[in-house]
């Protein structure tokens, strides 16, 4: 009898638990880079907290703190810190976001597996970014003309590349500018003479990452920022964030959720 009760509070404890955010909904918006830990994430919060509605959309960092100041999303998904402009219009506004760091990356320049170059330096990167350096030969590769893709500017990902490789030197008008992480992968693996960067998490073997000043970007460059372009990945709210939200950002967090973000390529707190 003793077993058969505490099964009974055991199931009540459990209705309970998966009943406690029903009938709230999460919209959360932004970053492409975060995007496949995150739909990752909510299908797994989803699974214990079945009554819970998500919405998820990318769009790019600037998007998603955009819709969070404008009130249109509760979670912006962001690649980059938000900038001094945007925390401004928050306090106009009576906001209060508060940054949540969910994961470590690399942002890695990739090139098409046919390009015999291994390693660029940052100095490198930069002369190719400008459009100063427009032959792979310059750089130790083929005699052949060199197709700069990069992201486009409402991206977390560009703004990291602007910082930490082009400092005040902007990207040239002739990048063919892409939307999505996912974009610039299959741009670079489909032409040879490309060359693009990307986080950590979306460099498969259809391309070929390389290495800056000769040092491999992972999770232990990362950690330490050998990596020369080494980020944290974040999360905004406004203000003391409750209810299902706090609880998917609490469950981020947890080990089970830093496992998630591992197994979505990128690299765990």
């Amino acid at each position: 009898m003793r077993m058969k009760h505490l099964a009974i509070v055991a199931a009540l404890v459990l209705g309970l638990t998966s009943s406690a955010f029903a009938g709230q909904k999460i919209k959360i918006a932004g970053s492409t880079t975060i995007l496949p830990i995150m739909q990752r994430v909510v299908e797994a919060y989803m699974k214990a907290n079945p009554d819970v509605e998500i919405a998820v959309s990318g769009g790019g960092s600037s998007n998603g703190i955009k819709a969070l100041l404008d009130g249109t999303t509760d979670i912006a998904m962001a690649s980059r810190t938000m900038k001094d402009k945007e925390i401004k219009m928050a306090a106009e506004k009576g906001m209060n976001p508060k940054q949540v760091v969910i994961a470590l990356d690399a942002v890695i320049p990739i090139v098409n597996k046919s390009n015999p170059v291994n390693d660029l330096t940052i100095d490198q990167l930069q002369a190719i970014y400008a459009g100063k350096v427009t032959n792979w030969k310059e750089v130790g590769g083929k005699d052949e003309g060199i197709v700069v893709v990069s992201r486009d500017t409402s991206s977390g990902t560009y703004e990291t590349w602007s910082h930490f490789v082009m400092g005040k030197t902007r990207v040239f008008p002739g990048a063919l500018l892409q939307a999505s992480s996912g974009a610039v992968l299959q741009a670079v693996a489909k032409n040879p003479r490309a060359i693009s960067y990307d986080g950590i998490g979306y460099v498969d073997n259809s391309v070929k990452p390389l290495t800056v000043n000769g040092v491999e970007g992972n999770a232990t460059t990362a950690k330490d920022k050998s990596f020369p372009v080494a980020r944290t990945l974040q999360v905004y709210v406004d203000g003391s964030v409750s209810g299902a939200a706090k609880g998917l950002i609490d469950f981020i967090l947890s080990p089970e959720g830093q496992n998630i973000v591992e197994e979505a390529g990128f690299i765990k707190l």
